[in-house]
């Protein structure tokens, strides 16, 4: 594609998009706050609203003053960045013109994804309410999900949109458990969340490949995230017959309810 036919806004839509389409944790974080990104450092405000009182009411008798709404204030940073840039010679767009440029954005977009997961993991692993560890059970991984779900029940944890991403070295396992494979809400019968690929316990079950020894309990509240592509350019490479391209990739990640994300670390 000639510089003079690049349109920057097209290209970067279809990059943010085959990155979106190669992320698990990015895809299971809210996006709340994610607004307009310019630059690397950039500061989000995320007001967190303090408990409301509930108070016993009797006939008769007047009511309290009321309460103002207080909260406090947390604060998203856009402190990770990431670039590709690449070229394509003449000669090769002139005897491969289409799809180049496309397959191209495709493979920047996995490469993008990779870089932006092992940030996002990194601010899960060091922001989670619960760190866990400890052998599998002699129940197998099936049973350590259940005890998993356990303790988000007993930190009030809302049940609805639970996430549960494992590597899938222990999916295999789960495959091989009966209790998974026959019991009440199976994986062949439950119906499943978009990219998800089991349900149990009342998890929609992903697989990741950044984790090894880790599972990840947590629902999209919990943790926020903001990404954007926040240029693309096409230029003339100055010592060849080129056309190149470059993205500049920002994005922050924050733990904001810290109970509502656990991780368990597999000991031997």
């Amino acid at each position: 594609m000639a510089v003079t036919n690049f349109i920057p806004k097209v290209w970067s839509a279809r990059l943010q998009e085959n990155l979106h389409k190669e992320l698990v944790f990015g895809r299971l974080c809210n996006r709340n706050w994610e607004g307009d990104i310019a630059q690397c450092g950039d500061t989000v405000h995320i007001n967190n609203l303090a408990d409301i009182t509930v108070r016993s009411y009797t006939p008769g008798e007047d009511l309290a003053e009321p309460e103002q709404l207080s909260g406090t204030d947390t604060t998203l940073v856009i402190d990770h960045a990431a670039y590709c840039n690449f070229y394509i010679n003449d000669v090769d767009a002139a005897q491969a013109r289409a799809d180049l440029i496309d397959a191209a954005m495709r493979n920047a977009g996995v490469k993008l994804a990779e870089d932006t997961e092992q940030y996002i993991l990194s601010v899960i692993r060091a922001g989670a309410g619960t760190k866990a560890s400890g052998a599998i059970p002699e129940g197998g991984v099936y049973q350590l999900i259940v005890s998993i779900k356990t303790a988000l029940d007993k930190l009030n944890v809302p049940r609805t949109g639970r996430k549960l991403i494992m590597p899938s070295t222990l999916e295999a396992e789960l495959l091989l458990d009966s209790r998974f494979i026959t019991g009440n809400g199976a994986f062949s019968e439950a119906v499943l969340a978009e990219g998800s690929v089991a349900r149990a316990a009342g998890f929609d079950i992903y697989i990741s490949n950044d984790l090894n020894n880790e599972l990840v309990a947590m629902t999209e509240e919990g943790v926020t995230f903001a990404q954007q592509i926040a240029s693309m350019e096409a230029y003339r490479r100055e010592k060849g017959f080129d056309d190149g391209i470059k993205a500049l990739s920002l994005c922050g990640a924050k733990v904001i309810v810290p109970a509502c994300v656990y991780l368990h670390t597999i000991t031997a």
